[in-house]
């Protein structure tokens, strides 16, 4: 454990967990990019029913302690998200992050983090100050992302797939994958959504889809291309990897299967992250 301020007193008891959930981008389609040099995306985006946790009670200083498989490496001053997050909402407290999803790899992260914070204080607004994943991370729905990621709408009619998540353990700098895209003017998403009533609907639907950031990722981590092998290898519907990688997730019909899947895959790469998971907020 880490701490900032470990000593400073809790002034009143610490809250329920808040939870942070892993996002999950089904899709990325980069569109474009403005003279500011921020690109221009669409993403298909879910969330899934594993992430990190937050405790938070007020204080009269600010702290932030970070605990959980992941912990090494969070900072635990003001550049964690969590703690901006606290200042915009002008709210001084201590907030221990238990981190268990892996950083650095496409699935929200501290975003998702700095918008539990946000969630807990009633902050609906202004979260792009914090990062372009911020604001579609304020709501668990699947929602559709456009802009530079300020603009959200909700998405009816996602099934509640079971899924797995996968992650070689390797890190990625956003920055980095997109520094290496090569085409940034990208045909964007269909304006409507066909509907999916199960989770083969939907893996169809995705395969017509794409990840833009896929070839430069798999460039600079190659690892991410044995991912999906071995997830394709699997009983998957469909495989893909979310955000600027490096993780990457299976569509499975079943949580039976998602949990042969789970099996075969960590007995053959014991080394690597695998959660399974289902979607938060599915219409079925």
């Amino acid at each position: 454990m880490t701490t900032a301020e470990a000593s400073a007193p809790i002034s009143a008891p610490v809250f329920a967990p808040v939870f942070a959930p892993a996002k999950i981008n089904l899709t990325l389609h980069v569109t474009g990019q403005r003279a500011d040099g921020y690109h221009l995306l669409e993403s298909l985006v879910v969330f899934a029913d594993v992430g990190d946790r937050l405790w938070i009670a007020p204080a009269d200083t600010m702290s932030v302690e970070v605990s959980g498989p992941f912990a090494d490496g969070v900072p635990v001053d003001a550049r964690n998200l969590v703690w901006q997050a606290a200042e915009l909402a002008r709210s001084p407290c201590h907030i221990h992050l238990q981190k268990n999803l892996p950083h650095g790899a496409g699935i929200g992260g501290g975003s998702s983090d700095a918008a539990a914070v946000l969630r807990h204080f009633g902050i609906m607004r202004d979260a792009v100050r914090l990062g372009a994943d911020v604001p579609v991370c304020l709501s668990m729905q699947p929602q559709r992302m456009q802009g530079i990621g300020e603009v959200v709408s909700p998405v009816a009619g996602m099934p509640c797939c079971d899924i797995l998540l996968v992650n070689p353990r390797v890190t990625l700098s956003t920055p980095a994958v997109f520094s290496a895209l090569a085409v940034r003017d990208n045909p964007a998403m269909p304006q409507d959504f066909p509907g999916w009533p199960d989770a083969a609907a939907l893996a169809h639907w995705l395969a017509t889809q794409r990840n833009d950031l896929l070839i430069p990722a798999m460039g600079l981590a190659p690892a991410i291309g044995d991912v999906l092998q071995a997830i394709r290898g699997s009983d998957a519907l469909y495989a893909g990897m979310s955000g600027s990688g490096s993780t990457c997730f299976g569509v499975f019909a079943s949580g039976e299967k998602a949990s042969v899947a789970k099996a075969s895959i960590a007995l053959k790469q014991p080394d690597w992250w695998i959660a399974q998971a289902r979607f938060l907020a599915g219409d079925r």
